[in-house]
């Protein structure tokens, strides 16, 4: 019977990243247990005997699980530091708590983000297996054509794999420039690639909601703490057990 906590899970719930960046970091041979470089992938440590250090800093679990909502701005970095020193989300929040954000927003891509310290409910949330629903706000390059949305609701086919269905609904009575895209995929760039295979531009793209989850009166750079509810919620989709983590803080807009 195997014994200790696996290397990426530990890691994880440090607040260091979801389990698949951990596994990047123990490839690109980031992380030593005791002094001694790992690039094993299923390696099990002890927590309370062995030393764990990625880039020579020690890992250490959190002492509270936070859970942040940002409407992350376009021209920002989704990304824990940016080896070409661009404002990142993480500079944005300007906070204490270690966090990392919950999938990826493009650069040029603005709205709705998630990020926490819980390793564990971030690597559910982006598996493919949970089928986490995101809106997504167009604004095309031209009005959409109905045969053309029925179509891209249906599924395309990127890089030879078709995508699964979404849907697509008109945002205005009296215009077809502007759509609403419901995915529960995260494949790179796929709204911007779907409307492109038909022959549209993405002029604007915002990510209007995640797993229910809205904005509300959050502008551009703000951000506030998910509510019980939230957090809840995002907590049943999972099927993890009821979360303990910090909730409630008034809105931040620094």
């Amino acid at each position: 019977m195997q014994t200790g906590i696996r290397l990426n899970k530990f890691i994880a719930e440090s607040g260091l990243g979801s389990r698949r960046t951990v596994d990047e970091m123990i490839g690109e041979g980031r992380v030593d247990i005791n002094g001694i470089t790992v690039k094993t992938l299923g390696v099990r440590i002890d927590p309370e005997k062995d030393k764990v250090t990625v880039d020579g800093e020690t890992v250490r679990k959190p002492t509270r699980k936070v859970y942040i909502l940002l409407n992350k701005p376009k021209g920002i970095i989704t990304s824990v530091s940016d080896e070409k020193n661009r404002t990142t989300v993480i500079d944005i929040l300007n906070i204490k708590d270690r966090v990392f954000p919950v999938g990826r927003l493009d650069y040029d891509t603005s709205g709705l983000l998630l990020l926490t310290n819980d390793g564990e409910l971030a690597n559910l949330l982006m598996h493919p297996s949970g089928e986490i629903r995101k809106t997504y706000h167009a604004k095309l390059s031209k009005p959409l054509e109905e045969k053309h949305r029925i179509r891209l609701s249906e599924g395309v086919f990127l890089e030879g794999k078709r995508t699964a269905e979404c849907e697509i609904t008109y945002l205005k009575k009296n215009s077809r420039l502007d759509v609403l895209v419901t995915i529960h995929e995260g494949r790179n760039r796929q709204v911007r690639k779907i409307f492109e295979s038909y022959g549209y531009f993405v002029r604007e793209l915002e990510r209007t909601s995640y797993a229910g989850i809205e904005a509300g009166n959050l502008k551009p750079g703000e951000w506030r703490m998910l509510d019980k509810t939230e957090l809840e919620t995002l907590y049943k989709m999972t099927g993890l057990s009821a979360g303990t983590g910090e909730t409630g803080a008034k809105e931040n807009s620094e």
